[in-house]
Formats: C-alpha cells, structure tokens, sequence
C-alpha cells in the first residue's frame, strides 16, 4: 500500500530504543508506516537535513483556562510589579461596562505581603473604577480581589474562613486577598462563559499548543462544560490533539460543580475517539509560599503561623485511600497534586493499599512533587507512580524565590530530584502547568532539565544542579514518557510504526545547538495532517 506522505533527507529522533534515529519518515492513514512505497498520489518532501521527533505531549495542563485567558481576560506576566498591575487594570477597565467583571493575572506570589492590606485593595478599587475584579496568582490557587468583588460574594468582616481557605485580613477588615478555597466564594459569582465560548477557549489553547509542537495532552482539572467543549470539538472533527481530562474529586480552586462522584457518573458520556477522560484529579495540599503545603518539616517561623507550622493536607489518610480505591474500582487513573513532602508521601502510602488491593495496572501521578523525603524517592519506581513534573515552576525564578521565604534555604533550594528518580527507575513525565506557567514552550522546560538554570539567563545560579539530567532524557520525559504517565502510549508518544502521525519539524537539531531553550518548531503534524506551519 503506498504511503499518502514521505519525509526524506531528514534527521528523525524517533525516540523509540529499538530503532533511535532514521532519515525518512512515512504515513498512511494518519499513521506512522514502516512502508515507503511511493504511489502517483503520495506527496514527498525532501526537508534539507531538518530535525523530526515527536510530536510533544504535555502531562500537565489547565488549556481550557489558558484559551479562556488568552480570548476573554486581562494578562500579565508575574515579572509585573504592584503599580504595573494597577495600570493594566486600569486600562481594561476603560473598555468595560460600569459594573462589568475584570478577570484575569497572573500576579508573582512574591507580592503576597504587598497585596494583604486595605490600602492596597482600595488602590485596586480605583484603578477598576470600582468595578468587580478577581486576578489570580502566578500559582493560580489565590486571588486578589476587589472591593466590589467581596461585596458581591458576600464576604464581610463577619465572613468565618471557609474550609480548606483564608480570607487574608488586615485587622478585622477583609483585606482582599484569598487564598485557596476562599477565592471559590468569588470564582461562584463571576460571569460564566457560554458553551460556544468555552470551545472556542480549548479550541484557542489547542492553536497555541500546537505552536509549540504539543500535540497531546492531559488537562489537569475539568468542569462539565471543558468537556463539553472538547466533546463537541472532536464530534465535529475539529480536535487535533490527543486530550487525557482528569476529573475533579475535590475543588479547592476553581469553582466547578459538579465535582467528585456525580462528575465521575458522567463522565464517559464525553468520551470521544481523541478525547479520554480516564483520570481524577485530587488536590491534596496547596502551595508552599503560602504555606498551604504539607511539610514533614516545619516551615520558617512567622507571626500568624509561629514555629512549628507545618502545613496540611486536604484529606485525611483514610478519605484519600478510599477515594483511589472508589476510582481504580471504577477504571479511573489518578493525578494528585502534591508540592510538599508530607503530601507525596501520604499519597504513596494509600497507592501502596491500592496496589494491595489487585489494581496492579491503574495509573497514578505525583503533580509537581517539588518536594519529595529521600526515603520515598525509590517508592515511586516500586508502586509504579509517576512524577509528573513542571520544571518551568522551579528553575529559577519568581516562584523558587517566594519558596525561599518561606522554607530554610537548605530546603528551598533541593526541588524536583529528577535524576534520583530515573536513576531509581520512575517515570518522569514532563507538565507545562500551563497557564500558571506563563507558556507551553517545552524546549524551556527541557532546557531547565539539562542545565538547571534559568533557560533565557534572567536569574543567576543553578538550582540543585546534581540532579541535571541529560538532553535525551529530557526530550522522552516530554514525548513517551508523558504518553506512559497519562496512558497514551498505545497511540502516540513514539516515532514508530502503528501510532498516530504525530511529529514537529524543528528549526535546529537540539543535540546540536548550544541554545536548546531557543529551539522553535517549523511544523507540527497531528494523525498525519499538518496544524501548524511556523
């Protein structure tokens, strides 16, 4: 049977050890063919020596809530000061109606202490011009708030934390900031999008991602209407990306309902041919720079906290054991988000019951586990766990630096021990985080992997540097070792026979170039049709 495409005269990567590297590359049928035959309608095309790999999977992305920022909300990046936020919020404001919604961020957590006072929050108020406005943080977990915004929330001085938040106060006074399940009174009231809007948001981030040579990806947290929307997107034929969706079990965040089990219940009535809605999604602590981690150590004394706050987790361990319990029953996987060692570890000890209770094949994931005791680090290869990993949110940066004001540098500065855990046997897959990360470009990520520095050179210093890993590692934690973690291995992942058409042609041969993080992608195929052209 001839082929419908043949690459020639290329330096192909396949990422697959039987058969590492080839000159040429062919499809038919929107799959990869070991059959070169060239028939009168196969298109072949000579690419001058250009470097072919695989098409980039992303572990860990929120791509409805990046589109949705992208088309509808007012941005800017987390190098934004204190005054350069009030400005671009009051030049948005500008265009809106007198008590229309200003959403948007993200805010650097550095600006934590900056943003807990009334004063603050009534400089908000008039740049808005009095308007409702809700910004997110650089980890998306908190929101800075209006006036208007708490009013129309209902959040008082008389308003008791809600649990699993904290409505930062300034004396009595709400002060504006809420953080964790507090911003869920705010997220409630906010204008909802229409189901038109929420698939043109997935559509959106799909074009952006596929700018990037992502042409999978698993979404880490999703409401009815993102399925919704990429039900009606690969209904329609229009879904060009593999897409994993992980359901809500718990949502201390976002504001979706429903969550845990009805969502569960529903959930494969959105199951289309490119779409696998196959994991759930915990969140089993918060963030570290404020302090809603779970650490084994304490963190650095403060006035609110005192010396010997450690954090917590969501869950007690029983409730977390029964739900993965409930889920492998069901045949879900799990992603739980863990950024403090006290997190990952319980969540290894209830995989560890799982595992005992015969569910040898449900997958699991550690989200970020920036944090992880070196006794548990060889657990991971034993219970099969994967790392899912975003080296965009540790190398240096804004985020490590907030970190350190809050845990002892010695602790601070050993995040993501990703050569312990290859070395040990784990699966290391690689997450943009996505729009926390201000980009889904994974050659930044990769480049972070390999030098553990700052990729574009804006801070100084190495981060752990023992803990490199080498540039061929790198590029499998972002290709096969995403499609092993989220479970599309069976079709993509690879160059290699039988799996989806997927594949970037790059602008350089990144084991050639001593600027990998500069690496751009010329084309992106997905099933054997191109979707990007750069």
């Amino acid at each position: 049977m001839a082929a419908d495409l043949v690459l020639t005269n290329a330096v192909v990567y396949t990422v697959d050890t039987t058969r590492p590297w080839a000159s040429s590359l062919a499809v038919a049928g929107g799959k990869l063919t070991a059959d070169e035959e060239i028939g009168p309608e196969t298109e072949v095309r000579d690419l001058g020596g250009a470097f072919v790999m695989p098409g980039l999977v992303d572990v860990h992305n929120h791509h409805a809530m990046a589109g949705r920022a992208d088309l509808y909300e007012l941005t800017f990046g987390a190098n934004a000061g204190f005054e350069d936020i009030l400005d671009a919020v009051r030049a948005r404001a500008a265009s809106l109606g007198p008590d229309e919604w200003l959403t948007g961020g993200a805010w650097a957590s550095t600006l934590v202490s900056k943003l807990s006072t009334v004063a603050a929050r009534r400089a908000l108020d008039d740049a808005a011009g009095g308007r409702p406005v809700s910004l997110a943080d650089d980890s998306r977990h908190n929101r800075w708030v209006s006036s208007r915004a708490l009013e129309l929330a209902g959040i008082t001085a008389a308003t008791p934390d809600p649990a699993g938040g904290v409505i930062v106060r300034d004396g009595e006074e709400p002060s504006g900031l809420l953080l964790e399940a507090a911003g869920v009174l705010v997220e409630r009231v906010t204008g909802e999008l229409t189901p038109e809007q929420h698939r043109r948001a997935s559509q959106r981030a799909i074009e952006i991602l596929h700018g990037f040579g992502v042409t999978a990806f698993q979404d880490a947290g999703v409401s009815t209407d993102i399925l919704g929307a990429l039900h009606s997107l690969d209904t329609d034929g229009e879904l060009a990306a593999w897409v994993v969706s992980s359901l809500l079990v718990n949502d201390p965040i976002f504001g979706f309902d429903p969550v845990g089990a009805p969502l569960l219940e529903v959930a494969g009535r959105y199951r289309t041919e490119h779409h696998r809605p196959d994991f759930v999604k915990i969140f089993l602590d918060g963030v570290p720079p404020t302090r809603t981690a779970a650490f084994l150590e304490p963190y650095l004394p403060d006035d609110v906290h005192g010396g010997c706050f450690h954090g917590s987790t969501t869950m007690p361990p029983e409730e977390l054991t029964e739900w993965l319990l409930t889920a492998a029953a069901a045949g879900f996987s799990a992603k739980v988000h863990c950024t403090g060692d006290a997190s990952v570890r319980q969540f290894l000890d209830a995989v560890g019951q799982v595992r005992a209770a015969g569910f040898a094949d449900t997958r699991f994931q550690v989200a970020h586990g920036q944090f992880v005791h070196p006794d548990d680090l060889p657990r991971f290869a034993a219970l099969g766990v994967a790392a899912d990993i975003s080296p965009f949110l540790w190398v240096p940066g804004v985020i490590p630096d907030a970190i350190a004001d809050v845990l002892p540098a010695e602790r601070a500065s050993r995040m993501q021990p990703n050569r312990t855990l290859l070395d040990t046997g784990a699966l290391v897959a690689g997450g943009s985080d996505w729009p926390v990360s201000e980009s889904p470009n994974a050659w930044e990520g990769i480049a972070g992997l390999v030098s553990r520095e700052d990729p574009h050179g804006r801070r100084p210093g190495a981060l752990w540097p023992e803990q490199a890993i080498t540039l061929a590692e790198a590029i499998e934690v972002f290709t096969l070792g995403g499609a092993r973690a989220c479970g599309l291995d069976d079709v993509t992942g690879a160059l290699t026979p039988g799996r989806s058409a997927d594949f970037v042609v790059l602008d350089r041969n990144p084991f050639e170039t001593a600027d990998v993080a500069g690496t751009r992608v010329a084309e992106t195929w997905f099933a054997g049709k191109r979707v990007f052209a750069g």
